[in-house]
């Protein structure tokens, strides 16, 4: 009994001798980016680095510009200069994983934004629920066409997480409108405009009395607004999108397009700082956080313009 008192005793004076245990802190951050040119992730970058800031963290940003294996490369790169955690957006679905599988062998916290890794997810993944919000869109575009008539859809990168799960969202809406006929899809490679403009060009060759367009990202939908206008047809053609990227929400707010998802991406670069902070601290996360998207017209529009959530 009396060495048991004396070990406890032992053990009380080296903690007051060696003080309180601290947590590890998040100085440095890798941002890992898809591609800097689309609107929708240079909102994630800005407000990830305005929080960084905020908390005193230094942010090393890498832009693939929609190349996997350019980001295995700047990835890499971030992991010799000692980064505490990495905030990932892959540039593709091929490559994926092996940025993550480069982080975690090097003990470096993972935090996926807006697309996971298939096969070897990231400690946790923020995105928006693009299922629902991808139905939400769909059944609002479906609706204005009346119920019927020829659609068209605009898919973004192939295998990417979101195109996936707004291609499951919009399936769904489909069900519920048997009078509706898809004629024709197409994979975009970076979700563009110019993209959207040619894909859109060449759907309306060779179904020139389509009424109905859902393309999978707002870029996607003012290349397709655009070649409509160009086109001309007699018909009218009700055209959805995705995103709510800042110039988007400017043109749905003329009536250049119909409808579009307004993501929360000044959240998602917060919580994307908070939650790698959360994981360097030891602290566990939820694997999966989803955030509602708001279906967003000409109607309601004017508030994202003034404050973009």
């Amino acid at each position: 009994m009396k060495i048991a008192r004396t070990m406890l005793a032992s053990a009380a004076l080296l903690g007051l001798m060696l003080g309180p245990v601290h947590a590890a802190e998040l100085k440095k951050l890798g941002l890992a980016v898809a591609n800097l040119q689309a609107n929708f992730f240079n909102q994630i970058k800005q407000s990830v680095e305005a929080e960084a800031k905020k908390r005193g963290i230094e942010v090393i940003t890498v832009d693939a510009k929609g190349d996997g294996p350019t980001q295995v490369n700047q990835i890499q790169d971030l992991l010799t200069q000692k980064i505490d955690a990495l905030i990932y957006i892959p540039a593709g679905a091929a490559a994926a994983t092996v940025p993550v599988k480069l982080a975690k062998n090097a003990g470096i916290p993972v935090v996926n934004v807006d697309r996971n890794a298939e096969g070897a997810p990231g400690d946790t993944f923020l995105a928006t629920d693009s299922v629902a919000s991808a139905k939400a869109v769909c059944d609002y575009i479906l609706k204005e066409a009346g119920g019927k008539g020829k659609m068209v859809i605009i898919h973004g990168q192939k295998g990417t997480t979101p195109e996936v799960d707004r291609s499951k969202g919009c399936a769904e809406s489909l069900k519920a409108y048997p009078d509706v006929k898809v004629v024709a899809e197409q994979f975009s490679n970076i979700w563009s405009q110019d993209e959207g403009f040619q894909i859109m060009q060449n759907m309306l060759q060779a179904n020139p009395d389509v009424s109905i367009v859902f393309a999978q990202a707002d870029g996607l939908a003012l290349g397709a607004a655009q070649a409509i206008k160009v086109a001309n047809p007699s018909q009218k053609i009700v055209v959805g999108g995705f995103d709510g990227d800042t110039a988007a929400l400017e043109a749905l707010s003329k009536g250049v397009f119909n409808v579009t998802a307004t993501q929360q991406t000044q959240k998602m670069g917060r919580d994307a700082v908070e939650n790698a902070a959360k994981l360097v601290a030891g602290e566990k996360v939820p694997p999966v956080q989803l955030m509602d998207a708001t279906l967003t017209t000409k109607e309601n529009v004017a508030g994202f313009i003034a404050n973009h959530p």
